[in-house]
């Protein structure tokens, strides 16, 4: 077990072209977004377990030696289901043959089945009743913290507190970086993996080994918060880039340069699975019409791939140009489907007002939206768009797409609000 601290960050995400077509086959384009989740990790001998998370008000405490007394078969596999046979990394990043993901070379991640889920809410404290979303971040950890940790000697005592920029229930992969983040922080603590972070180095990254039993860890905590997650959201936070989504199988593309954006939350509330069933509904009665919409996506799916693949080696103005090309037709092509709404409408207003090219990202009915910053953009100009966007009652954050994956940091790399937001002050 490590003694030092440890300090842990993993990217949010958003899709950036493919919504809803992916449900039906499509092509998907996720890209790990430069708004950060960060953990840090102390160990200590006081004999207990803390997560505090102050974004959601939750602050918990564990007796380590009452956790180290109860039975923890009920972590162990109970034979391999169906939702197993997509988990494998290898498989989800590329066209080698699945393998069963009940097993890892160590023969820890298992299937979560709801009987496991009952003992961890009775761990945790949480009522069988309870409506509040939040406790599931408290069993994902709990789960994590039990499954990696137990084959030490003895259960480790340490805190843990994580802060996000990501707003949360907004399709922003808030909690697959959370995920990432513990499944991270904990491997390495345990000493499954190394810790990459060098002396006097600012950053470390694992390798890609490393990166996949993290990915597999992640997606575990993923399933005891979401239930059946595609496995999309983990694997941009592990890996950051861009990645491609199709029929389950997802694969890296060539890392562009950083995009920069202007991320737009609406604050409107939506339901992904009322959307996703209207859009449905809409296919099954205009086939004619709502078909070849898809199959348009889709190609606008590939040709931005095909674009970022170019800016890889050589980005130019004409790149850009296209991107917003795409932006617009693929915004235009959502409002046909349903899935607009009037503040995506009003969002897509102002930044046209402005020069810009905005679209919706997740499922839509509100939510938040994308605007791509041209690299010879007026910071005047983007200020201007943020403040009438404000002005409208919407957050707006100017950051980047096509981030980099879980890092670890030293203590002094890291922002000082990012320290203070971590210390509580």
């Amino acid at each position: 077990m490590l003694s030092e601290a440890l300090m842990v960050s993993a990217p949010g995400k958003v899709i950036l072209h493919g919504e809803h077509a992916v449900v039906h086959g499509k092509v998907a384009l996720a890209v790990a977004l430069n708004l950060r989740t960060f953990l840090r990790l102390q160990p200590h001998n006081g004999g207990k377990v803390g997560l505090n998370l102050p974004n959601i008000g939750i602050k918990q405490t564990w007796d380590v030696a009452s956790l180290q007394r109860l039975d923890t078969s009920f972590l162990d596999s109970h034979g391999c289901s169906v939702l197993c046979i997509l988990l494998s990394i290898k498989h989800l990043r590329g066209p080698q043959p699945s393998v069963c993901a009940c097993v890892t070379e160590q023969g820890d991640v298992t299937v979560i089945t709801p009987e496991q889920m009952e003992k961890l809410k009775e761990v945790a404290g949480v009522r069988e009743d309870c409506a509040d979303h939040t406790h599931l971040a408290v069993l994902a950890f709990l789960y994590l913290y039990l499954s990696i940790c137990r084959k030490q000697r003895a259960l480790p005592s340490l805190d843990i507190v994580v802060w996000s920029e990501l707003p949360t229930g907004a399709g922003l992969g808030s909690s697959a970086a959370y995920s990432v983040c513990l499944a991270a922080a904990l491997l390495t603590a345990c000493e499954e993996i190394p810790n990459p972070l060098k002396d006097k180095e600012p950053v470390g990254r694992w390798t890609e080994e490393d990166l996949e039993l993290i990915n597999k860890w992640a997606f575990q905590g993923e399933r005891v918060i979401h239930g059946s997650p595609s496995g999309v959201d983990n694997a941009v936070s592990t890996w950051g880039g861009a990645l491609r989504y199709q029929q389950g199988k997802i694969s890296s593309l060539k890392r562009p340069p950083a995009l920069k954006i202007l991320l737009t939350n609406t604050k409107i509330p939506r339901s992904t699975k009322t959307l996703v069933a209207s859009v449905r509904s809409r296919l099954l009665k205009f086939p004619g019409i709502v078909a070849p919409l898809l199959t348009s996506i889709d190609a606008i799916s590939v040709e931005c791939e095909r674009v970022l693949g170019e800016m890889a080696a050589a980005p130019g103005p004409e790149h850009y140009l296209v991107l917003e090309e795409l932006i617009d037709m693929n915004q235009h092509h959502l409002n046909a489907l349903g899935v607009g709404h009037a503040s995506l409408d009003r969002l897509c207003q102002v930044a046209r007002a402005h020069g810009l090219h905005s679209k919706l990202t997740g499922a839509g009915g509100g939510g938040c939206g994308i605007t791509l910053l041209r690299p010879d953009l007026e910071g005047p100009e983007v200020e201007a768009t943020k403040q009438e966007l404000t002005r409208d009652g919407f957050d707006c954050w100017e950051t980047s797409i096509g981030a980099p994956g879980v890092s670890v940091h030293s203590a002094a790399s890291v922002d000082a609000a990012v320290r203070q937001a971590l210390d509580g002050l």
